[in-house]
């Protein structure tokens, strides 16, 4: 496998996943659009079907890792070479940003109704746990398509959230044989993959919004900050963190465990 099969394959792969995941998220978020308010199943199916989507164009380039943190976990278990993930990473974010962006062009007409309609831009958002609101930190009211943010602010806990789903994903990757002698993700492997994806939404979805992929919530987040949207409101870069570092740390725990019990 070259540095530009890497390189092509999670850079198109993880563009490919983050403008359908986004892109689903968008459908059911803005106001103009024919799938507004389908709801979360929607949203989790969505995200499932763009883990498939982005998966099988790539697993026969790159693998088809698409995540920092499963790439990481991999190099941990043995399955990847440390010597290439600072190139699956950089991909992968790459892939992130232009995937967020193809979201902003697909439905850059709703995002327009959306942010300038009195009901929306009249809307105080407050967050859960904290007394004073004016110290509450400012997620502007498009800021959920790109990125995730917790339904109650409590850094421990939306840490474990995210710590528990990666480590999910993770772990039923490796133990499912999907990665061998890094040849990839097999047909099967990436529609049991997309599943995992799915249940996973599902189940642990509803605390954080389960980032569950540094690049996935960091790429889109930078993108939300760039794009010239009105009345877009922050990003939020104080939550930032978490979707990052939790996601590594549940995918370094599944990858210790792997190693442990399985090997």
């Amino acid at each position: 496998m070259s540095s530009f099969d890497i390189f092509i394959g999670e850079f198109t792969g993880t563009a490919l996943l983050v403008l359908l995941g986004c892109g689903v998220v968008a459908a059911v978020v803005l106001k103009r659009s024919k799938a507004r308010n389908a709801g979360w199943l929607a949203i989790s199916f969505g995200w499932g079907f763009a883990v498939m989507v982005g998966a099988y164009l790539s697993a026969g380039v790159s693998g088809a890792l698409l995540n920092p943190a499963l790439t990481i976990g991999l190099a941990i278990a043995g399955s990847i070479t440390w010597v290439n993930v600072p190139l699956y990473i950089g991909s992968q974010l790459g892939g992130a940003l232009a995937g967020a962006f193809l979201v902003w062009v697909a439905y850059a007409g709703q995002f327009t109704a959306h942010l300038t309609d009195p009901e929306i831009i009249g809307a105080q958002p407050e967050v859960e746990g904290l007394v004073d609101q004016k110290t509450a930190p400012k997620a502007g009211p498009v800021l959920g398509i790109f990125s995730t943010g917790p339904e109650v602010r409590n850094v421990a806990q939306n840490m474990l959230t995210e710590i528990i789903g990666t480590f999910v994903l993770v772990i039923a990757i490796l133990t499912e044989g999907l990665n061998n002698a890094g040849n990839g993700l097999g047909t099967l492997g990436v529609l049991i993959t997309s599943f995992v994806v799915v249940s996973i939404g599902l189940s642990l979805g509803g605390p954080t919004g389960y980032a569950i992929n540094p690049a996935r919530d960091l790429g889109p987040r930078i993108v939300h900050s760039l794009l010239p949207l009105p009345n877009k409101g922050g990003s939020d870069w104080s939550y930032a963190w978490i979707p990052v570092v939790a996601p590594i740390i549940g995918a370094a725990a599944a990858a210790g465990y792997y190693n442990w019990v399985f090997k």
